[in-house]
């Protein structure tokens, strides 16, 4: 399986919901996302545990989807580092990798980790000069204003693997679609995918000559009888995305006031049609983040998204 190429049908993939949990309750999750046959597995990156390390040993007893971090932040991390890291979860789990990076955000790198947010396309720039040679196992030669590497790696059993980045905003899609593999969204609703992420990372691909890009879109589902309640839910558990400036910013292009309002909740055949509708608009990916309360609701999720498989 091709696990770079563009895809013709959406591809149905679940975020973790147990990131928070154990090792083992990540691996049990992972195994039944295998079993009921999607095309991948997303494992955060945030205050928990790391999601490379989490993935090489999720993939050992899942062993045949892709699996994908989102997102790892670039700033604690030098590019030569997280190429290294990234080769060695590749090799250990025969290179089903999908590596997803992100900046994070001004008030995590600079607030708590006490990091320089400065000129963050210019660091994404450079970031992904060199990253991208050394995840194609090639030589990098790159001198620039922050990042200066000139080396090679050497990991037995490595493997190519895909990029996709966290980009929202107009100048990060334009470098994303000259320099990765595609963009990986979460509190960007449809009418935003629509209008602004697709077409602006698409056409940016066109005139470089370079392939179609991955539009990976993660969003809140939860198949429920009781929507208010699963949006007052959404609202609290949420409410941090609400109050970030890049997701702020996709919240009000899209027009509603917080991240609540983008979930995908309703009923079994609610749920499939607005899934099914981000296939239309050029989605390649959905990541679903399931959001049941209840065991039924739980159930009924699940369902309603294997239908789509």
């Amino acid at each position: 399986m091709d696990l770079t190429a563009t895809v013709a049908k959406m591809q149905i993939g679940i975020f973790s919901s147990t990131s928070n949990g154990t090792i083992d309750d990540i691996i049990s999750e992972a195994k039944l996302v295998e079993q009921d046959g999607f095309f991948s597995y997303w494992m955060s990156q945030i205050f928990s545990h790391d999601a490379l390390t989490v993935l090489a040993l999720v993939g050992r007893s899942v062993p045949r989807i892709e699996l994908g971090t989102s997102v790892v932040p670039t700033y604690p991390r030098h590019p030569m580092m997280i190429a290294q890291q990234s080769h060695t979860v590749n090799a250990a789990i025969d290179g089903r990798l999908c590596l997803g990076i992100g900046l994070s955000h001004k008030v995590v790198i600079e607030g708590m980790m006490g990091m320089s947010f400065d000129k963050p396309v210019r660091h994404l720039r450079e970031y992904l000069s060199i990253l991208g040679p050394l995840s194609k196992t090639q030589k990098v030669s790159f001198s620039g204003e922050v990042y200066t590497t000139h080396a090679e790696l050497a990991i037995a059993g490595a493997k190519p693997f895909g990029i996709v980045v966290a980009a929202l905003g107009e100048q990060m899609l334009r470098l994303t679609a000259a320099m990765a593999d595609g963009t990986l969204t979460w509190c960007t609703g449809p009418k935003t995918l629509a209008s602004h992420v697709v077409p602006t990372i698409r056409t940016a691909a066109k005139e470089l000559g370079r392939p179609t890009p991955r539009v990976i879109a993660a969003l809140p589902v939860c198949v429920t009888k009781d929507v208010a309640g699963s949006r007052e839910r959404a609202a609290k558990v949420f409410a941090i995305y609400g109050q970030l400036p890049s997701y702020r910013a996709m919240l009000d292009h899209e027009g509603v006031a917080g991240p609540a309002e983008i979930g995908i909740f309703g009923s079994a055949s609610e749920v499939v049609d607005r899934i099914s509708d981000l296939d239309a608009i050029g989605v390649t990916d959905f990541a679903a983040a399931e959001f049941g309360a209840t065991p039924d609701e739980v159930a009924n999720t699940r369902a309603a998204l294997k239908s789509l498989l």
